[in-house]
């Protein structure tokens, strides 16, 4: 992994920092190439139950560099148009470990694109969310197909469409942002947060997030037996066990992600 992305795993918490401060966190093809190495370091480490992804600098991420490679963003670029893209957490991942977005700048393009695939988002007051890219000329694809699923259909067309930024006041009024703070507070409470989805056992957290997400497409039926199957599926773990036997002797559990 090359020093434009950091990865620090305190305890069970991933810290994933985008980390090209110079040029306000633009990705570039080799911060593409790091990112995805963070984030499937993250998908694959046991020991990493949350993950807290932020930014070094004045920016959580700019967008895509437009001065290195014209905003060409890695090993997609340039390949024939009905290739898969989903190539990235960014893009989609399969991801089911919780992940807290702590944004504490300027929040654009696939930055927010990358925000809107993650589960809560703390944003600094100082940060500003927006999709420039039909001011540039193109659309904004990945996060045209998700905005919409996460905030009111109306607030969404005006980021993606008009190309203006929002405020964290704007995007927490929205509803893109859970919570606002002080600048200097926002990692303290992103890793607060993590801390309280450590409570919860690791594999049925991550059972009930894949409930979440899958349902959301599925018919009412079909949804409920998946969950059913799910449930099934965790309840035989040794931390479903270990809950059960916790509760029954009146102490905290001992999670083992097993």
């Amino acid at each position: 992994m090359s020093t434009h992305v950091t990865y620090e795993l305190e305890g069970h918490v991933a810290v994933i920092t985008y980390n090209r401060p110079e040029a306000m966190n633009a990705i570039n093809a080799e911060m593409r190439r790091s990112l995805n190495e963070a984030f499937a370091r993250f998908r694959e480490e046991e020991e990493a139950w949350v993950a807290i992804v932020t930014g070094a600098g004045r920016a959580f991420c700019a967008g895509g560099d437009m001065r290195d490679g014209a905003g060409s963003t890695g090993d997609f670029a340039g390949t024939f148009w009905e290739k898969p893209t989903v190539n990235s957490f960014e893009s989609g991942w399969e991801i089911y470990k919780p992940v807290i977005a702590a944004v504490n700048g300027y929040c654009l393009g696939y930055g927010l694109t990358l925000v809107t695939w993650c589960d809560f988002v703390i944003a600094s007051d100082r940060a500003e969310f927006g999709f420039p890219e039909v001011r540039l000329g193109v659309p904004t694809i990945v996060g045209a197909i998700r905005l919409p699923q996460r905030i009111n259909w109306q607030y969404a067309m005006e980021l993606l469409l008009t190309g203006e930024r929002i405020d964290a006041a704007r995007a927490k009024e929205v509803g893109l942002a859970g919570w606002v703070v002080p600048h200097e507070e926002l990692m303290d409470e992103a890793r607060s947060l993590a801390h309280r989805l450590l409570a919860a056992a690791p594999l049925a957290a991550r059972a009930t997030k894949e409930v979440a997400v899958r349902s959301q497409f599925l018919p009412p039926v079909e949804a409920i037996r998946f969950g059913e199957t799910m449930r099934m599926v965790a309840s035989s773990t040794e931390d479903a066990r270990e809950g059960r036997q916790a509760m029954a002797e009146g102490r905290e559990p001992a999670w083992k992600a097993r």
